[in-house]
Parts: structure tokens; sequence; C-alpha cells
């Protein structure tokens, strides 16, 4: 576990240095810190085994994110990331909110669905209660197909029955399976019960099973994070606390009522958690997709966080959204650096993975509104891009910050200033 996630100095540190900090924060070992030190820590045999048609590995930047404190314990965050300026704005939120007391979080059990269609039924409300009342019939046959899942606690729980009476394609039944996969993400184990339960349900019904697959809007797999800032902790140089509080939640107000500022607004938050998911071997898609499928859960797409303001005058944010994540199976286990990424986090379970994840992606929300009710999101953003184009311009080594400098200086970050730079930087 970490004693103390806060990193000082450590972006002034070069990356050898920041995995010999790491090592000491985290205590990892001479195989872990290996794992960091060489290139293309997944090899090539081992990604050959995980999809079809290899022909080599793509890397992208594994970061930390410091100073995030949950429920009371210190985590280090890791993140796999492209995009400049999302690792420090978690950071930057996450060392505001650890002086209030941090992030609180919560979650539900890890329950997914599994659907199974059935379509050329003649008596779809009579084939429903059918169904219901063969539910433990069906409970058992499904956990039939995984006793190791049942014996660690899981299993199908329950079962749930849906008419759509009137489609392009008639009536049509869908039976879902809850089903609690524990510490996996659940996608095999629900789609082999769903499976395991056609031939029964085909009897049942009278009717024609077609798809049995699960659905990725997991709404009863939910995790959530609130945190509270009091207004003068939120304070620039050039706006008072009370009126960031006004502007952050103008801004969400924005995003609750307009889909065009929704969409943006969410892929702010996602901003936070992709990176987690993706550093963890998890799945983003999955994850994107039931995020997006729950903020239209009313009838419209709208935000996943709320913001308001307390009796004290404090910003009080929440957030709260499907978060499927598993610790066991997958590229969870099979990449090397998804195994170390969770090592680093110290999490026994997946609904605390899931937990410490929607954290991450409330605490980006938090940055992205703060700058929008302040300076404006390009300032700190192009301040951090500088460095990607001094290196598109050709810089190296000490160059890059040489020429990231003076961009961000004279507020002007484009890439032939880089390029006029570097020329200057190499003449003098």
């Amino acid at each position: 576990m970490v004693a103390d996630s806060r990193l000082p100095h450590f972006r002034a540190l070069d990356p050898a240095q920041r995995i010999d900090a790491l090592a000491r924060i985290a205590a990892l070992d001479e195989a872990d810190t290996a794992l960091l030190r060489q290139p293309g820590a997944l090899p090539v045999a081992t990604a050959n085994g995980m999809v079809e048609n290899v022909i080599g590995t793509f890397e992208l930047p594994l970061a930390v994110a410091g100073n995030f404190r949950v429920n009371g314990r210190d985590v280090l965050v890791p993140m796999v990331v492209e995009e400049p300026s999302v690792v420090a704005a978690a950071s930057y939120m996450a060392k505001i909110a650890r002086e209030c007391g941090g992030f609180r979080t919560s979650s539900t059990g890890p329950l997914m669905r599994a659907q199974v269609q059935v379509l050329d039924v003649a008596d779809p409300y009579g084939a429903r209660h059918a169904l219901l009342a063969a539910r433990d019939e069906i409970i058992a046959l499904a956990n039939s197909r995984d006793h190791v899942l049942v014996g660690l606690g899981g299993g199908c729980r329950d079962i749930e029955v849906h008419v759509f009476p009137d489609t392009p394609r008639g009536a049509m039944l869908v039976l879902h399976l809850i089903v609690d996969v524990r510490d996996a993400m659940g996608a095999n184990t629900v789609n082999t019960m769903a499976e395991a339960v056609a031939s029964r349900v085909e009897t049942l019904t009278h009717g024609t099973v077609r798809l049995r697959i699960l659905s990725n809007l997991a709404d009863l797999r939910l995790a959530r994070a609130s945190v509270r800032v009091p207004a003068e902790a939120l304070a620039t140089r050039e706006f008072a606390g009370e009126r960031v509080v006004e502007g952050v939640i103008d801004a969400a107000t924005f995003a609750a009522v307009d889909p065009y500022r929704a969409a943006t607004h969410n892929k702010g938050i996602m901003n936070g958690i992709d990176p987690v998911i993706v550093a963890t071997g998890n799945d983003w898609r999955a994850v994107e997709a039931g995020a997006h499928a729950y903020a239209c859960r009313g009838g419209r797409y709208t935000s996943l966080t709320h913001w308001e303001r307390d009796h004290a005058g404090a910003l009080v944010g929440s957030i709260e959204l499907p978060l499927p994540v598993g610790l066991v199976g997958g590229a969870t286990r099979t990449h090397p650096l998804a195994r170390l990424a969770l090592k680093i986090l110290g999490v026994k379970t997946a609904q605390e993975l899931a937990e410490i994840t929607v954290a991450v992606g409330l605490a980006q929300n938090m940055a992205a509104l703060r700058a929008l009710a302040t300076e404006g999101i390009q300032r700190g953003h192009m301040a951090l891009h500088a460095r990607n184009i001094a290196l598109v311009a050709g810089a190296t080594g000490a160059e890059i910050d040489w020429v990231a400098r003076r961009l961000v200086e004279a507020g002007d970050v484009r890439a032939d200033r880089a390029v006029s730079l570097l020329a200057e930087c190499r003449t003098n």
C-alpha cells in the first residue's frame, strides 16, 4: 500500500529517476522496475496470443497521477494516455481535494446482464410468465456452467423478462440473466450462461432463440464518487473562490441541459477514466459504451456529473456511472504492465478498482470545469501541448523544454514557430 500519494518534484525528474522514486513509494521490486525501464514490455509472442494477425506492438505513454486520496487511503494512479494535460490536471485536482478530505466513493455489487433474445412467440406475455415461473430452474442451469464462480460466491442471482410487443420482426421477448461476476469483467461468463439456458428457453416459450450475449449497459454495476471543496481552495490569482464555484456550476448546468455540450463534458470525464482502464488491461470500449448509454437513461443525453453549492458555499461534485472492470481474465492477466499497474494501485477487488477509477473521472471533470470557469481551457492545455509541438519540430533532449517554454511565454504554440525557435536554439 502507498503511504503517501504526493509526488513532490516528480515532474522535474527524468523518467529513470521517476521509476526509482516510484519503486520506493510503491514498494516495487527489481522485476517491476525492469518492466518500466525496458522498451516493449509486451513481448510480441504474448501479443500474438492476445489478438489475431499480430505484426508488432504499439506503445503509448504510461504515467502516474499523484495526490489521490480515496476513502481515506492514498493511491497512486497509473494512466495510459497520449493527450497532454490529462495527468497533470488529474493530479492537481487531487491535490486540492486531498486537503479537503479527498474523494469519497461507493459502488454496487459486480452484477452483469446476459440477454437471451426470443422471436416467433405467439403469446409473449404468457411466455414471459412461463420463464418467470421457471426462475429457479433457469438460474440453476446457468450456474451449472461455472462452478468456479459459484464457489467464489458469485453466479446467476436472478432473471428479468422484457416484452417488446411490436417490433419490425414481430413480438420479441428478452430474458436477462443477472450474474454476480465477482472480480471479473464478466463478458465470457455471462455469454456462456446465456448459451447454456438457450435451449430450455425455447422449450418454455415455444419460440426461437437468436442472440445470447451480454449487455454493456451495466446499470446494476455502478461506481460513485463525490468531493467537497471549499470556495477558497479553488481561488486563482485572477478569480476569487466564490466566482470559481459559480463558474463551475454554470458550466455544469450547460452540460446538463445541452447534449452538444454534454458530449464534450463527458468526454472530459472519460479522459480520466479511460487511461486507468487501459493501464489495467480492461475493456475501455465497454466502459465508454456503458457510460454514454447511461447518460441517456432519462431519454436525453446529459451530463454524468452533478455540481452544486452546499449550505456553507463549498463546491460539491458527484458522479455515478456503470464501471464493469475486472482483476482477472483477459489482458489484466496477460499484459505484464497491466499486472504492474494493479500492483501500483494496490487494489484487492474489482469494486475497489472501479471506485478509484470513477474518482479520477470526477477529478478530471473538476479540472476542466475550473479551467473553463477561469482562464479558459486552452491556456493550461496548450502550455503542456507545447512539448508535443517541440517534439514535432524535431527538438530533442534539453531543446524540448527550451522551445516549449518560449512557445508558452509568447502565447504562440504553433509548429512553424517551434521550427523557428529550434533553429534559434541550435544557432545559439
